[in-house]
């Protein structure tokens, strides 16, 4: 017997109003405190919205919440979003409610291309560098997982699931060698991205991060009832006439691209999967 559970549209919209709220509330708070009135002023003339072009704020708030703190929360949201349902897909994908993005080497892919730009130089020559060898590492290390993974053209979940803690033992090896030879100062700047977070997240990282994860979240969204009938298992998507290959492979590389997404400008924060 299946017990069928959908939460209502209603839970749906009070829980993103809920999330509208605590997320303009975030912007109030901080070294300096800046009223909710002042702050909706500052989005809403930056945004020209009718009502907005004459709003009283000073300069101290603008830069406060236009350059500081908007674009922190908004990666936040995005890292949180893409994070979770990526987690959410891998979990179906494995049948594991503990499975993560980072069982297939996506973090670790994550960090060996970030200690490989600050190793080479290209870290502190450009903000898009780290990010951009982190994104690298991560779907390399998926490629690799798929490649190890697979047999006669199918992916069986259990290989799968070992090719990724290969891997990523692997990556993880070959972090540590490269960190051996870094100086203090490249050691450190490695550990802050390592630990991940949202401190000194500017609107070039949002403008990076929200079409990949978009997308992304959208295509998971539209694949979600592929997903249920993944579930049930492989035997029984077969006799639906799914072709299970193809579907497993889609979700997997579209969780990877989102999540490797994520890392890339946060860093390594990966409990949000679970």
């Amino acid at each position: 017997m299946i017990i069928k559970r959908e939460r209502s549209p209603l839970a749906i919209i009070l829980l993103a109003v809920l999330l509208i709220v605590i997320a303009c509330v975030s912007l109030t708070f901080g070294q300096i405190d800046v009223p909710v009135s002042k702050a909706l002023a500052v989005i809403g003339s930056q945004l020209n919205l009718p009502g907005f072009t004459d709003a009283d704020y000073s300069r101290e708030q603008l830069a406060v919440i236009w350059y500081i703190r908007l674009p922190r929360m908004l990666v936040g949201v995005l890292v949180g979003a893409a994070l979770g349902i990526s987690g959410a897909v891998m979990q179906g994908i494995f049948s594991n409610p503990l499975a993560d993005p980072g069982l297939i080497g996506i973090s670790s892919g994550a960090a060996t291309g970030a200690v490989l730009s600050i190793a080479l130089g290209a870290a502190s020559g450009s903000m898009f560098a780290m990010p951009a060898f982190a994104f690298c590492g991560s779907i390399c290390a998926v490629c690799l997982t798929v490649f190890l993974a697979m047999r006669n053209g199918k992916i069986p979940v259990m290989t799968l699931l070992l090719a990724g803690v290969a891997v990523g033992m692997l990556l993880g090896a070959i972090t540590s060698g490269l960190l051996t030879f870094m100086n203090e100062q490249k050691l450190q700047q490695y550990l802050f991205w390592m630990v991940g977070g949202l401190d000194y997240r500017r609107w070039e990282h949002v403008y990076l991060a929200v079409g990949p994860v978009l997308c992304g979240i959208i295509i998971m969204c539209l694949l979600a009832r592929h997903l249920n009938i993944l579930v049930l298992g492989e035997t029984e998507a077969k006799a639906v006439g799914m072709p299970v290959t193809a579907f497993r492979m889609g979700l997997l590389f579209v969780a990877a691209m989102t999540t490797a997404t994520s890392v890339c400008v946060s860093g390594n924060i990966g409990f949000v999967g679970l």
